[in-house]
């Protein structure tokens, strides 16, 4: 994994986030015009699903702008969760519009079937949508193999601070799944006799962007809560802070990923007992420097003086586990 964690980058993020969503209007105005002269369950469904996207990837650029405001009276720790809120919004749109009306549409016509008319126009389309599609998913592919490093691919999506480049490359998966259901069901219907298939696409289609904004739902739900910042990223802070204190150290650690480039981080510190006020003062204010310098993503540091015993009390009471666990880093003997 790169240095930084699968964060992303707002440029690169942003990049995908706009490469899916000219994709996505083509691809939906394609589709539903297909949709209509075909009468295609499965092609209505697609169509719906494409224009979801559409919607979410513009939710996504507009959370992204939002969450740059800077921090004010009313919201002190700024407005990078403004981003969290709307992926969560859009992983609900993935449920209850796509997969909902995916899902009705194929039970309807299930339940009614009609013969697909026109059926090339539907497979001429589904072709020219997987080849929009596809160049979208190569896109967020490429971005995502970038910030993964060495994870693996389901590792690097739970880890992941940025929800525009993960969402886009599994709404693109699920794009490029959808169309190969929907393609076997038209040339099944229309081919085969069979137009009961074009129901059951359409049914299957849902099912697929269930799973997806289940997925999606659930990280961008922790996201939004609060998730820590990543474990290298702890260290590393420990790290720069006991390297500036010379005889005084640091507890320990705790974050908050407050945006994919924003963290708030909370340091456990106890001061050499010969140091004096100014003194105090000047390493503090030395060690918010190296932090920052080293990682500009830590936005605001807070640093409470305690002994280690405070702080393991601190840390069981709130957590109910000792240190090593609460902050995920190697941690020394904190008894004092």
């Amino acid at each position: 994994m790169a240095d930084a964690g699968p964060h992303g980058g707002d440029a690169g993020s942003k990049g995908v986030v706009w490469a899916a969503l000219i994709g996505n209007v083509l691809v939906a105005v394609t589709k539903a015009g297909a949709a209509l002269l075909t009468g295609s369950s499965a092609m209505l469904s697609e169509a719906v699903h494409s224009s979801v996207d559409t919607a979410n990837e513009v939710l996504l650029l507009y959370g992204m702008r939002v969450a740059k405001k800077k921090a004010d009276r009313d919201h002190p720790a700024g407005y990078g969760r403004e981003l969290y809120f709307w992926s969560f919004i859009v992983a609900l749109l993935v449920f209850a519009l796509g997969a909902g009306v995916s899902i009705f549409q194929g039970a309807y016509r299930l339940l009614n079937p009609q013969p697909i008319a026109n059926a090339i126009v539907s497979e001429v389309v589904l072709a020219a949508a997987f080849l929009f599609e596809g160049y979208s998913w190569v896109v967020s592919l490429r971005q995502f193999n970038k910030v993964k490093g060495d994870l693996g691919y389901y590792e690097a999506f739970r880890k992941s601070k940025d929800p525009p480049l993960f969402m886009v490359l599994f709404e693109d998966s699920a794009a490029l799944i959808g169309i190969m259901i929907a393609a076997i069901g038209t040339v099944l219907a229309a081919h085969c006799d069979m137009p009961q298939a074009d129901g059951i696409s359409s049914i299957l289609i849902g099912l697929v962007l269930v799973c997806t904004s289940t997925l999606l739902a659930r990280e961008s739900k922790s996201l939004l809560i609060g998730e820590r910042a990543d474990s290298r990223l702890i260290k590393a802070i420990l790290d720069i802070a006991n390297g500036a204190c010379g005889s005084s150290r640091a507890n320990g650690v705790l974050t908050i990923q407050m945006a994919p480039d924003e963290i708030m981080a909370a340091m456990s510190f106890e001061f050499d007992d010969r140091l004096t006020a100014p003194q105090i003062e000047e390493m503090v204010a030395d060690i918010e420097r190296r932090i920052h310098a080293a990682h500009p993503e830590v936005t605001s540091l807070f640093i409470k003086p305690q002994n280690p015993r405070q702080y393991e009390t601190t840390v069981r009471e709130h957590f109910g586990e000792n240190v090593a666990e609460a902050t995920q880093t190697p941690q020394t003997s904190v008894t004092s």
